[in-house]
């Protein structure tokens, strides 16, 4: 199964054309997409992320919707940093 990711776009590296990129945020983590397909995207803007290619825009709404299943499945393959553990309360 193949799975497009929303991420925020945060920075234009180049606007025009077929080599269209931006920095895209997907939950803390910034990765450079190529965005020929969504070259009216603004900053700020979800995108629809699939190997690298961002598909399409989409509603801020929906991208918090996805985020929250995401974190439902419980499973980030890693794409999440580690939490470190609590220290345990003195007795």
């Amino acid at each position: 199964m193949c799975l497009g990711i929303p991420g925020k776009v945060v920075r234009w590296l180049e606007r025009e054309g077929a080599f269209a990129q931006a920095e895209v945020e997907f939950d803390g983590v910034r990765r450079v997409v190529h965005m020929a397909c969504v070259t009216e995207a603004a900053l700020g803007d979800y995108v629809v992320v699939h190997a690298g290619i961002a598909i399409s825009r989409i509603d801020p709404l929906e991208a918090k919707r996805i985020f929250e299943t995401i974190a439902e499945w419980g499973d980030d393959e890693g794409w999440r940093p580690e939490q470190p553990e609590a220290p345990e309360a003195s007795q």
